[in-house]
Order: structure tokens, then C-alpha cells, then sequence
């Protein structure tokens, strides 16, 4: 059984009838605490709420442009006693949420509950001493040289014996190739290799059509499309009557996850099995983690889904986007092609064999595919919106007021468009910006950028997910083009977990010609 949007707003306008006494109180609020949201008509008894419902399909662009207009860049909305919830573009208020008061705004019981079945209690979804032990664990392994000289092997292998012979056979047959889904099967694979020792072959020729590969994909899918419908719901626990009925999305949550945890608990179980016969190997994530045998099995499976969900949909979503815009601006192109070819002439300098990869180091002097990479994140970050729960109640420092209890997110995908914060030009895509005078690559304050996230809870993987980008792109663009043959607007928007392209990314392969003009 299925609910229709109507049918399924029509369900929540019924359970919030009982709530109408508490309309009074919230008309003696202090109007210092009254919601905020700058040109949106408050209905009666429903406040703001309608507009959040009718836009929910859209809820990335909408609150954007809703954002943009308010002064401070921020909204919120609260009616009839439901879950309040505050948004904002603004760096002050970020830096607020994740440094100055980072106490007062966990992920909170609400969001962690609504993800648990999911990620359980993992490093992307814990609070307390829970998420401390598991950062500093973390934050250990990837300090690490080994770890990082192991995370270059492991793209080195997939990119020169899986994704430049599925690319150059693509160009040979003038096959179109939804380069969003080779992505998201080349982080796979190289997220397992790297944490887990795993080696799914996803983009393998032969593997493509793989049928327990494609199911695992879906479920993935699947499970963080269900978390978003949890999370865009005005009745946050919504979500358990309809899993309690069967109903969708929620019936088909449980058969992801069936299918997700079933993966995970297989490479737990088996890493335990080499581990006792003493066969494990110590290069990937998991084994490093599990080293000092402290971990449940269900604590290690939560490592398992949290890093896949990092490794997989971060990155992928993140080069999805920037070969989209990239081939919308064919200088930019082409001055990724001259660095590149620089390199690699340094490199090859009195070599007959060169390597077929980059090495860490000339990775790292790429200044303006650097610069590129980070601005298609600018305008399409991975994780598009970031939730926490208010602990007790605050002032941002804009003003605004954000109740005990509250969810409290900061939307990268508005910051970017917002002229206040990044000028007049803020919605092209211009490397440039990103570059001093000197040519070099010039970082911005992680509030003004939050796309690694900012503060205690800034991502550790920054560096591996740069190293993994940009070596794929640099031995992309070394030898082939892409042309973009989805039409000429801009593809839509998915948001899950992650930003995700609408009906993927079509393109076909072009090889590169021997100069850049």
C-alpha cells in the first residue's frame, strides 16, 4: 500500500487535530522566539508549514532562493506543537552550530533514531563518548602514511585496469555511458579495497550487469532515498506507522537494508575468520580498525555501512557534477589539460616507461584542477544539507531562535548561492576564485565552505578524497573528452543523503586530440 502526497498530508493534518490546544501557547510566544521565514505567508494554525509540504520535492532550491531574500539568510519553521526546524546560509550562524556552541547542537536522539537502522550507531551518526572514541580511532589511522600510500594504490589499480578500458571501449563502440553510474560503481569498489580489503569488480567489463552487484546499488539507493522522506516529514515519526504498515517508503527500507546489512555482516564475519586464522590483512581500514579486537561484530558492521556510504556516494556524487560543469566550459577544460600534460612532462623527463597514474606529489601541484574540483563542490556539494538537533534553547547569532529540541541545518547548496558570501558571481562556476595571484590554490574558512563539514566533526577523509578525485580526473583528461548529451539545461536535482544527478549523467567519449588549443 501506497500514500499519495495528498493522502499522506491529508494523514498528518488528522494526527496534528488533537494539537490545537496548544495554539494558544504558541500565540503567547515571545516574538523573539516567533519562526522565521522572510516573505512566506503564515497560515493560521499551520504557520509556515504549508509551504515546506508543497515544496518538499524541491526543498534544495526552494529553500535557497527563500534564504537568499531574508537578510540573514536563515528560516525556520514551527506550528501546532510539531518539531521546529531552522535553516540557514549564513557562515556566522555555521560556525555558531559546529565550533562556538558545538555542545548545544548534537546530531540529538531525533536524528540519530531516524538513521539508526540504517548506520547505526557509526561515526556519522553518534554523539557523546560514542562519537569521540570512534574519531580518535579514526583520526589515528588516516594520520597515517601507509594508509594514504595504500588509498593511491587502490585508485591506481581501478583507474588504469577497470575505468580507462571501460572508457576507451565506450569510444571505440560510439557508446553513451551514464558516467554518474560508472562513478558510483568505481567508488565502490575502491571504497571496499580501501576499508575493507574487498574487491567487488563493479566496473569490470564482465561484472556490469553483475545481478547482486546492481541489487546492493539499489538498496543503497533505496535506503537513503526512505532516510530523506523520514527527515522531509512535518510528523518526524511518521515514518514508524508506515513501517509498522508496510507501507512505502518504508517497505522497501526493509528490504534494503535485508540486502545491506546481509553485506556487511559477511564482510565482518569473514574478516573474523581470516583474523582468527591469522590471514587478515593490516593495509585496509577495517582490519586497522578492528586491530585491537574491542569491537563487537554489530559496532564493526556500523564501520562498514558508515565508510561505504562515504566512500561510495561522497566522491561519486562530487566528480558527477564536476564533469557535468566541466563540459559546459571548455576553457576551463582546457587548462586542466595543459597542467595535466605539465606534470606529466616533468614526470616522463628521461623516462621511457612512465607511469600510467600521477604520484601523490604531482597530484598535490595541480593548483587549478584543485581549484576546479572544489568549486563544482561549492555549487554541488556531496552532502548538499547537514542536520543537527538544538540541545537547549539558542540565539544564532543572527537573531534567530532555535528551540530545545529543534533540527538545525546548514545548507552548503544555498551558502553557494548567496551573493553576501560569495559576490555578485556567486552562482557561476569560476575555478578561479580559488586561485592567488601566484597561481596557487588559496583554502577558504571551512564556515564559508562547510563542504567537509567545520569543527570537531570536520571530515578526516578531506585529503584521500581529494587524492581520489583528482587522480581520476587528471588520467580521464590525459586521454579522452566528454561530451554531455543530456540536453541543454541543467540536469535535476536528487537529494538523498547525498546530491545525486536526476536521470544520471549520459555522455560520450571523446579521445583526446594531442594539443589543447
Amino acid at each position: 500500500m501506497e500514500l499519495s502526497p495528498t493522502s499522506s498530508l491529508g494523514l498528518q493534518l488528522v494526527l496534528l487535530l488533537p494539537m490545537l490546544p496548544l495554539l494558544y501557547l504558541l500565540l503567547r510566544q515571545d516574538p523573539k522566539k516567533q519562526p522565521r521565514a522572510h516573505g512566506l505567508k503564515a497560515y493560521p494554525l499551520l504557520g509556515t508549514l504549508p509551504h515546506f509540504v508543497k515544496n518538499q520535492d524541491r526543498i534544495l532550491e526552494w529553500t535557497a532562493g527563500v534564504m537568499k531574500r531574508d537578510p540573514a539568510h536563515t528560516m525556520s519553521v514551527k506550528a501546532l506543537g510539531l518539531t521546529g526546524a531552522a535553516i540557514t546560509a549564513n557562515p556566522a550562524n555555521v560556525e555558531h552550530i559546529l565550533k562556538t556552541n558545538f555542545a548545544n547542537y548534537p546530531k540529538g536522539e531525533l536524528a540519530v533514531s531516524m538513521i539508526e537502522d540504517f548506520l547505526g550507531h557509526g561515526i556519522f551518526n553518534s554523539d557523546g563518548e560514542q562519537w569521540l572514541w570512534q574519531r580518535k580511532a579514526a583520526s589515528y589511522e588516516f594520520s597515517k602514511r601507509s594508509l594514504r600510500n595504500f588509498v593511491v594504490d587502490a585508485v591506481r589499480f581501478e583507474v588504469v585496469e577497470r575505468l580507462l578500458p571501460l572508457l576507451d571501449r565506450a569510444r571505440q563502440d560510439g557508446r553513451t555511458l551514464d558516467v554518474q553510474d560508472v562513478l558510483e560503481r568505481f567508488a565502490f569498489d575502491n571504497i571496499c579495497r580501501v576499508a575493507f580489503g574487498e574487491d567487488p569488480a563493479c566496473l569490470a567489463e564482465e561484472n556490469m550487469a553483475a545481478p547482486q552487484s546492481a541489487e546492493f546499488m539499489r538498496a543503497f539507493n533505496d535506503a537513503q532515498n526512505a532516510i530523506m522522506a523520514r527527515f522531509m516529514s512535518p510528523l518526524k515519526s511518521l515514518w514508524r506507522l508506515k513501517r509498522l504498515l508496510n507501507m512505502e517508503p518504508e517497505r522497501r527500507m526493509r528490504e534494503a537494508l535485508c540486502t545491506i546489512h546481509g553485506y556487511a555482516d559477511r564482510i565482518v564475519r569473514e574478516r573474523r575468520e581470516r583474523g582468527d586464522a591469522g590471514l587478515a590483512s593490516r593495509d585496509d581500514f577495517l582490519s586497522r580498525f578492528a586491530a585491537s579486537g574491542e569491537h563487537s561484530d554489530e559496532s564493526l558492521r556500523d564501520v562498514v555501512t558508515n565508510f561505504l556510504l562515504a566512500g561510495r556516494d561522497t566522491t561519486s556524487s562530487a566528480l558527477t557534477w564536476f564533469f557535468w560543469l566541466v563540459s559546459t566550459r571548455p576553457d576551463v577544460e582546457d587548462r586542466i589539460v595543459r597542467e595535466i600534460r605539465a606534470a606529466r612532462a616533468l614526470s616522463s623527463h628521461g623516462s621511457t616507461h612512465p607511469s600510467p597514474t600521477f604520484s601523490f606529489d604531482e597530484l598535490r601541484d595541480m593548483h587549478y584542477l584543485h581549484a576546479a574540483v572544489t568549486e563544482s563542490m561549492r555549487l554541488y556539494p556531496p552532502v548538499a544539507m547537514d542536520t543537527h538537533s538544538c540541545k537547549e534553547d539558542d540565539f544564532l547569532p543572527d537573531g534567530t531562535f532555535v528551540g530545545r529540541g529543534w533540527l538545525m541545518t546548514y545548507s552548503a547548496y544555498a551558502m553557494a548561492r548567496v551573493e553576501d558570501v560569495w559576490g555578485k558571481d556567486c552562482e557561476e562556476f569560476r575555478p578561479e576564485r580559488w586561485l592567488g595571484e601566484d597561481g596557487a590554490f588559496r583554502p577558504e574558512s571551512p564556515f564559508r565552505y562547510p563542504v567537509f563539514h567545520a569543527g570537531p566533526r570536520m571530515c578526516l577523509g578531506k585529503e584521500m578524497a581529494y587524492i581520489q578525485m583528482k587522480s581520476i580526473v587528471a588520467c580521464v583528461f590525459e586521454r579522452f573528452s566528454f561530451r554531455f548529451v543530456g540536453g541543454e539545461e541543467r540536469p535535476g536535482l536528487v537529494l538523498s543523503l547525498t546530491l545525486r544527478m536526476e536521470g544520471g549523467l549520459p555522455m560520450e567519449v571523446i579521445e583526446r586530440k594531442s594539443s589543447v588549443i
